[in-house]
């Protein structure tokens, strides 16, 4: 792999992914919850959002290809965090796309999809229903036979509920699962943290300043390089119609998460560990070594029950990896190719190491 010369702690990006290989913009109409536009969509946007038929609602995702072959049978779902979008996945699905279908979502309330109208809606059954549908859609257009999923955060708990249920309309089964910093403990504190902040302050003047805020409250993401922070942050801000610039998610993914109590968080553990306990995919758990929501305890029980993960930590970085350093982007695609022998820990040095042509 070629890659450009920004100088990162974390390590430097592919460039050629940014200037070859752009996605497409696809969208799957979801059923279950009808839609609302987003704040800052456009007259033409929000007459497709209001256009939709009765509980319905349309979910974005964005797809990457260099196989060669539209139809290649090999998918890989690449789900986001809670307050982020598909284009997160950028870096990664560029190198994975050498050897498969990528479908990196904007989960509803999030990027380009729908917002929805009542807000109650955002939680996991509807996300995972939106995922059928995705992926309903996907085998209409071509046969899956190999279906990954990649799954940071919420992402990876949309992952658990599709791969932990026995007998869900799959096209196939996951294969295997990468579970970015989560598992089916989550730690309170962390909760109390992601909420302190959640659907608040989403308004500033310019993108320098959106961006400047996102990377106060993302710490635990790790170090990057101004440019790749640039990246992570564009399809994050959108024109304010008000003027200035928001954010791009819906204030209103926070309700749900507002009615939550300790609680209702540990009955929704249990539930969490059954299916995780169920679920017959080989996984990968990378977990950060700071992290705050995923616990050194939760990660080490994730190795011995259920399907018996493998555990790589990265030090140097909290929740959650953003998987765009060249070490980290190689741990992914070892794992989805079949690679033993992966480490069970990787120092910064090692996760922003390239790997060699």
């Amino acid at each position: 792999m070629n890659y450009d010369a920004t100088t990162a702690i974390i390590g430097p990006g592919p460039a050629n992914a940014f200037l070859m290989n752009q996605p497409t913009l696809n969208y799957v109409s979801c059923p279950g919850a009808a839609a609302a536009a987003p704040s800052w969509a456009s007259a033409r946007r929000r007459q497709q959002a209001l256009s939709q038929p009765e509980g319905m609602h349309r979910m974005a995702y964005w797809e990457w290809n260099r196989t060669g072959n539209p139809a290649h049978p090999h998918v890989i779902v690449c789900v986001h965090g809670l307050s982020r979008q598909g284009r997160d996945f950028d870096v990664l699905a560029a190198e994975l796309s050498r050897f498969a279908r990528v479908i990196c979502p904007d989960v509803v309330g999030r990027g380009e999809s729908d917002w929805l109208a009542d807000p109650m809606g955002y939680q996991l059954p509807l996300y995972a229903a939106d995922m059928l549908a995705l992926l309903a859609q996907l085998q209409a257009q071509a046969p899956i036979v190999q279906l990954d999923w990649v799954g940071t955060s919420m992402g990876g708990l949309i992952g658990m509920g599709l791969a932990g249920q026995p007998g869900l309309p799959l096209p196939v089964p996951v294969r295997r699962l990468v579970l970015n910093d989560v598992g089916p403990a989550i730690e309170w504190e962390s909760l109390e943290r992601i909420g302190s902040y959640l659907g608040k302050s989403l308004q500033f003047p310019n993108f320098e300043s959106a961006a400047a805020a996102m990377r106060l409250i993302s710490g635990g993401f790790g170090p990057h390089s101004e440019e790749q922070w640039r990246r992570l942050s564009q399809a994050m801000i959108k024109p304010d119609p008000q003027g200035g610039v928001v954010l791009h998610y819906d204030p209103r993914i926070a309700e749900p998460m507002a009615h939550m109590s300790r609680d209702s968080a540990q009955a929704g553990e249990a539930l969490l560990w059954q299916l995780y306990e169920q679920i017959k995919a080989r996984v990968l758990l990378v977990r950060g070594a700071d992290s705050d929501l995923l616990s050194a305890a939760t990660a080490e029980a994730m190795t011995v029950r259920g399907p018996g993960a493998h555990c790589t930590v990265l030090e140097s970085v909290g929740h959650a990896p953003t998987l765009v350093a060249p070490g980290q982007v190689a741990l992914i695609r070892k794992f989805l190719q079949g690679e033993e022998g992966l480490p069970t820990r990787m120092s910064l040095a090692q996760q922003a190491q390239e790997e060699a042509e």
